[in-house]
């Protein structure tokens, strides 16, 4: 599966009041930390982070990643969009080289 997943911290936390001038990449950069850590294929753009890998695995990260930006704040902003296409791998690259290949014939 595939999940693009973005995710931000609102409100004030531990941090936020250590350091004032924290800012939102601050707690995106701790988040794309643990994506990076898991292991799992991943890319970050400006908008959100896709990660590629079984449900569980995937979530789990998710999971760690939003808790890694709640030290933040005192609220968190997830947003998710999956696809869910089992017996297949690899589409995190995938699916773009056959966008392109199509671009290509046409």
């Amino acid at each position: 599966m595939l999940v693009a997943f973005s995710v931000a911290p609102s409100g004030s936390g531990e941090i936020r009041r250590e350091n004032e001038d924290a800012s939102v990449h601050d707690a995106v950069a701790a988040a794309v930390l643990v994506v990076r850590d898991s292991g799992l294929p991943h890319q970050t753009d400006s908008m959100f982070t896709t990660i590629e890998g079984e449900w569980d695995e995937v979530m789990a990260v998710i999971k760690d990643a939003t808790d890694a930006v709640g030290k933040y704040g005192s609220r968190v902003s997830l947003v998710l969009k999956a696809d869910i296409r089992p017996g297949h791998s690899g589409e995190l690259t995938g699916k773009v080289e056959r966008l392109n290949q199509a671009m290509e014939a046409g």
